[in-house]
């Protein structure tokens, strides 16, 4: 089929299984970090917002398979020996974390000044308007850009090859080193990040359509 045998077909389809894997730690431990970053930077506090600022700089000023490396090996030589799923995962949260509060931090900005006056106006404690008036708003804009970048964290998975993460882009690798076939492996490989990803693109579009007619 196709030039390849069941077993190696179903070889690529489990690496992408795993991408899937690898992309919903990166994502989910890439919320819980974002949204305080997100809230830091937002934040009144100057010394608040100059550490968030320096976090997100340091992880967006490097490239995510250094980030992978470092985690990865900075662990083994502080004598944690940890699975490469592991160390991916923790490298995706960080870099998820960084790019989605600066995200947040923009649909927070974005919400009009005269929301948080309207909420001062209501005798609403700080703590109150953020959640019930100006979180509603800023999660409504932040939705087409979050599943827009969910799309951005499936494809940089194919960064933990670096690390010998089993995921589609090393499944490819290794199939590719034993049948000799680069051109069919790896355009079936792509194939299958397109099924992957394209359905979130559309699911961004839609979104983003839908928050223009509200």
């Amino acid at each position: 089929m196709l030039g390849l045998t069941i077993d190696q077909l179903l070889f690529l389809v489990r690496g992408a299984g795993w991408t899937l894997v690898l992309s919903l730690l990166g994502f989910v431990g890439g919320t819980i970090l974002g949204l305080p970053v997100a809230l830091a930077r937002s934040s009144k506090l100057r010394a608040l917002r100059m550490v968030a600022s320096a976090y997100v700089q340091l992880i967006q000023g490097i490239p995510l398979p250094v980030i992978m490396f470092v985690v990865y090996f900075g662990l083994s030589i502080g004598g944690f020996e940890v699975p490469a799923l592991v160390a991916a995962g923790l490298a995706m949260t960080a870099y998820s974390s960084a790019y989605l509060g600066e995200i947040w931090k923009g649909c927070i900005q974005s919400v009009p000044k005269t929301q948080w006056e309207a909420a001062e106006c209501l005798a609403l404690t700080g703590t109150q308007r953020f959640v019930h008036v100006i979180l509603p708003q800023a999660l409504k804009i932040a939705v087409p850009p979050t599943v827009g970048f969910l799309v951005q964290i499936v494809k940089n998975t194919s960064y933990s090859v670096v690390i010998g993460f089993f995921d589609l882009t090393y499944s490819a690798k290794v199939l590719n080193n034993s049948t000799y076939k680069p051109f069919l492996v790896f355009s079936i490989a792509a194939a299958l990040y397109f099924v992957i990803c394209y359905p979130l693109s559309l699911l961004a579009g839609r979104f983003e359509r839908k928050l223009k007619r509200v």
